[in-house]
C-alpha cells in the first residue's frame, strides 16, 4: 500500500523507532488511516509490544501537520506517562503532562497550550474531574482538540471499575468531542465482553472500527512451579535468581511481601529494590530508570508497577503469589520480552493467594448503606464539604471514602466543586444488579486463574482463550508444551535463610499524637493534640496479617469462625522474642490485658506468658463497659474513637494493682490492631489511673 498518508506515516514511524527499515505491523496503518483520513473512532486491542503508542503518536504528528489541534491522551499511571513522553520525543512530538506530581509546572504547561506549543497533553482520568481543570481549562481545550486517546481503555469497563472509577467518566468526555475529532481507545487486555462494552462507549453501534489481533507472545516461555510454602518459594529465588536472563520484575500481592522479599534478597547480595504504592515518587522514578539501565537485577513490585511500563528487553517476570485473574496476569507478564526473542515467565502460587484475593475484592466494593450515608450527609450540609470534613460525618475511612465519592460522582449523585463535594439532588438508585454481576465475574476470573495454574494444556493458549482470542493454538514453549524449563530444586541453605527471614518478628506500632477531626461532633470530648501524659508509648506487634512469615499463622488464628483458644507454644515463643528484641527506654513493671469479645483466651494466654517470662505481675484486664467496643473494622478515625471512647474502665482491682507496682510503664496486651484507637483510649485510662507509661503489644497488625 502506498499513499501520501502511508508514506508520511511510515517516515514518522521510522523516526520514532530509530530504524530506516521499520514497517507497520498488521493493523497499525489501518488504525492510523481511520484516525487521520476518516477522522473516525477506533478501538485497538493488541498484545503488549505490538505498537499501540506508535499509532497515536504517528497519527498525532500527521494531524498536527494538517493544522489540527493537540491530542488529549488520558493515561492512568505516572510510570506510563513518563515512558509515553520519552517515546513522543523520539517521534518529534511535543508531549507534556498534568498530574499530581508536577503541580509546580501546570502554569507553564497551560501557557504552552495557549501558544499552541503542545502536540500531546497527557492527563490522568482523575484530573479530568478536578474542578479548576474541568471548568477553566477543559472548555477552552475541547473546541481545538485534534484527537482524543484513551490508553488502557479496559478501565472504562466494569473490569476496572474499582481501579479507576474515573475512567467511566470518559464516556461524557467522548460525547463532548466536536464532530470530526477522531477518538482512539487502546488496550492489551480485554475479553469479548470488555471489547463490546468499550466499543459501545466510544460511539453508536457500527461506528467504531475495532482492530483486534492475536494475543500470543512468541517470546514468552510460561511456567508454573508449585512449592509447599513461602520459605520454599523464597528459597527458590535465593537459589536461582541470578540464573534468570537479564533483569526483570518479581510481582507480589501485598506491600509487605514486596518489602520483605526485597530485604531478604538484598541481604543475600542481590541488587534489587522494592516498588509499591507506598514508595516515594522520586524513588519510584529512580528505580524504574535503574531497571531500564540493567543496574538492578529486579524490582520487587506490587501492581503499582503495571500498565505501560516500557523496558523492551525485560528478561523475566516472576510472581510470588498469583494475581486474581488471567486478565491481570497477562497484563503483568506482558512487560517481558517485547524486543527480545526469549523471556521467562514463572508463577509461584501460594496457599494464601485466595484469602488475599478475597480481602481486596471485599474492600473495594461500594455498599448501598455507605453510599446513601454519604449522599444524605452532603444533602444535609447544603454547602461543599471537603473530604476530611465529610469523613468526620460518615463512618468511612479516607481511602474507601474517596473511592466511593468517585463512584457516586460518575453516577451523577455527587459532584466535586471548589471547596469539596456537594450532592447534585439527582435521583440515585443503588445498582445492585451491576455490583452483584461484577462480584460474580470476579469469582469466575479467580477460578480461571486457579485453572491456569493446574492446566495440563498449553498455558499461553489458556491465557488467550481466557481473553476470548479465537486464534489461540499451543505455543510449543511453555512447561506443559515443552517440559519444565526451570529448575525445581531449592538449595537447603537457601530454604534455611528464607525460613530465618520469615521467622522475623516485631512490627512498629506508632503512638497516636492527634485526636481525629470531628470526634467532638460524635460526643467525644477530645480535640487537637493528645497530651503527652495521656499517650501510649511506641509499641510492637508480632507481625502484619499480610506478612509472608507469621502473617499466615495469624491469618489462621483470626479467620472468621475460628474457635478462641490459648496461643500455641510456638506463637507464645514468637511473642516473647518480640519482647526480647524490643529496645524500650524503661523495662515494664507489670502486664495488663485488654478485654476481648472474640479472643479472651488468646489474649489472656499471651498476658500470662509475658508475666511468667518477665517475672512481672499480671494485674488483670481493663473492664469492658456494656460488652466492650462494637462494630466492624473499616470505619474512619472519628467514628472508631467514638466507638471505643466509653467502652472500657479501670476497675478497682486494676487501680489497686497499678498503685502497688513501682514506677515504670505497664505492658498492655491486645489481639488485633488496626486504627490504634482502642490502644490509645486504653493507654489514656491507664495513665489517668496512675500508670507511668503504657507499652502496647498486639499479636497482629491488620494490613
Amino acid at each position: 500500500m502506498s499513499s501520501p498518508t502511508h508514506d508520511d506515516a511510515l517516515a514518522v514511524l521510522r523516526t520514532l523507532v530509530g530504524r530506516d527499515d521499520a514497517a507497520f505491523h498488521d493493523g497499525q496503518f489501518e488504525a492510523i488511516q481511520t484516525l487521520v483520513d476518516v477522522r473516525s473512532r477506533a478501538l485497538v486491542v493488541q498484545r503488549t509490544g505490538w505498537g499501540k503508542s506508535a499509532v497515536y503518536f504517528v497519527a498525532t504528528r500527521l494531524l498536527r501537520n494538517l493544522g489540527r489541534g493537540p491530542t488529549i491522551l488520558v493515561s492512568p499511571l505516572l510510570a506510563l506517562m513518563r515512558d509515553q513522553i520519552a517515546a513522543a520525543e523520539r517521534a518529534g512530538v511535543r508531549a507534556v503532562a498534568i498530574n499530581s506530581t508536577n503541580a509546580h509546572e501546570w502554569s507553564d504547561v497551560l501557557g504552552k497550550l495557549a501558544r499552541d506549543e503542545v502536540d500531546v497533553l497527557l492527563v490522568s482520568p482523575e484530573r479530568l474531574n478536578n474542578p479548576s481543570f474541568r471548568e477553566n481549562q477543559l472548555p477552552a481545550l475541547i473546541p481545538r482538540v485534534g484527537m482524543l486517546v484513551v490508553d488502557e481503555a479496559h478501565c472504562i469497563s466494569d473490569w476496572g471499575h474499582d481501579f479507576r472509577p474515573d475512567y467511566r467518566r470518559l464516556r461524557d468526555l467522548i460525547a463532548q468531542m466536536p464532530a470530526g475529532v477522531p477518538v482512539l481507545a487502546t488496550t492489551a487486555t480485554a475479553n469479548s465482553r470488555v471489547v463490546q462494552d468499550v466499543a459501545e462507549q466510544l460511539g453508536s453501534a457500527g461506528s467504531v472500527v475495532t482492530i483486534r489481533g492475536p494475543l500470543a507472545r512468541a517470546s514468552l516461555r510460561l511456567g508454573v512451579l508449585r512449592l509447599p510454602d513461602a520459605s520454599s518459594r523464597l528459597g527458590w529465588l535465593l537459589s536461582h535468581l541470578d540464573e534468570l536472563p537479564g533483569s526483570g520484575i518479581i510481582y507480589t500481592l501485598t506491600v509487605a511481601a514486596a518489602e520483605d522479599t526485597a530485604r531478604l534478597l538484598r541481604e543475600a547480595g542481590h541488587v534489587v529494590r522494592a516498588y509499591t504504592g507506598q514508595t516515594d515518587t522520586l524513588e519510584r522514578e529512580e528505580s524504574e530508570q535503574l531497571l531500564k539501565n540493567n543496574q538492578v537485577k529486579a524490582l520487587i513490585a506490587t501492581s503499582a508497577l503495571g500498565m505501560g511500563f516500557d523496558k523492551p528487553d525485560l528478561g523475566f517476570v516472576l510472581h510470588l503469589g498469583a494475581p486474581s485473574s488471567p486478565v491481570a496476569y497477562y497484563q503483568q507478564v506482558g512487560r517481558a520480552g517485547r524486543a527480545t526473542e526469549n523471556a521467562d515467565v514463572l508463577l509461584l502460587p501460594g496457599p494464601e493467594d485466595e484469602a488475599i484475593w478475597q480481602y481486596f475484592a471485599t474492600a473495594s466494593m461500594p455498599s448501598q448503606d455507605r453510599a446513601e450515608t454519604v449522599i444524605h450527609a452532603l444533602r444535609e450540609q447544603g454547602a461543599p464539604l471537603s473530604t476530611p470534613a465529610l469523613e468526620a460525618r460518615v463512618n468511612i475511612r479516607r481511602t474507601p471514602l474517596e473511592l466511593l465519592l468517585k463512584v457516586l460522582d460518575v453516577d451523577g449523585a455527587v459532584r466535586r466543586v471548589q471547596g469539596g463535594w456537594v450532592a447534585t439532588g439527582e435521583l440515585w438508585v443503588y445498582d445492585r444488579e451491576r455490583y452483584e454481576r461484577i462480584a460474580a465475574e470476579r469469582v469466575a476470573e479467580q477460578q480461571h486463574m486457579i485453572e491456569y495454574e493446574k492446566t495440563s494444556g498449553c498455558r499461553m493458549e489458556y491465557l488467550q482463550r481466557s481473553l476470548d482470542d479465537d486464534t489461540a493454538v499451543p505455543c510449543g514453549r511453555c512447561d506443559n508444551c515443552a517440559g519444565a524449563w526451570y529448575p525445581s530444586e531449592v538449595r537447603t541453605e537457601a530454604t534455611a535463610t528464607a525460613t530465618s527471614a520469615l521467622d522475623r518478628v516485631g512490627v512498629l506500632l506508632d503512638p497516636r499524637a492527634q485526636w481525629p477531626t470531628g470526634a467532638d461532633r460524635l460526643g467525644v470530648p477530645a480535640k487537637g493534640k493528645i497530651a503527652v501524659g495521656e499517650r501510649m508509648s511506641e509499641g510492637r506487634a508480632l507481625a502484619r496479617l499480610t506478612d509472608l512469615g507469621w502473617g499466615g499463622t495469624l491469618r489462621s488464628v483470626f479467620s472468621p469462625g475460628n474457635v478462641d483458644a490459648p496461643a500455641s507454644p510456638q506463637l507464645i515463643a514468637a511473642c516473647i522474642r518480640v519482647l526480647g528484641e524490643w529496645t524500650w527506654d524503661e523495662r515494664p513493671v507489670a502486664v495488663v490485658t485488654m478485654p476481648s469479645r472474640s479472643h479472651p483466651l488468646l489474649i489472656e494466654s499471651v498476658g500470662a506468658a509475658f508475666s511468667s517470662a518477665g517475672r512481672l505481675p499480671h494485674l488483670g484486664s481493663l473492664d469492658a463497659v456494656a460488652g466492650g467496643p462494637v462494630g466492624e473494622p473499616g470505619g474512619n478515625s472519628a467514628y472508631r474513637l467514638s466507638n471505643v471512647w466509653s467502652a472500657f474502665a479501670v476497675g478497682d482491682a486494676l487501680a489497686a494493682g497499678l498503685a502497688g507496682v513501682g514506677p515504670g510503664p505497664v505492658l498492655l496486651v491486645d489481639d488485633l490492631v488496626d486504627s490504634r484507637w482502642t490502644l490509645t483510649v486504653a493507654a489514656r485510662l491507664l495513665r489517668g489511673a496512675g500508670a507511668h507509661g503504657v507499652l502496647p503489644f498486639a499479636l497482629a497488625l491488620r494490613g
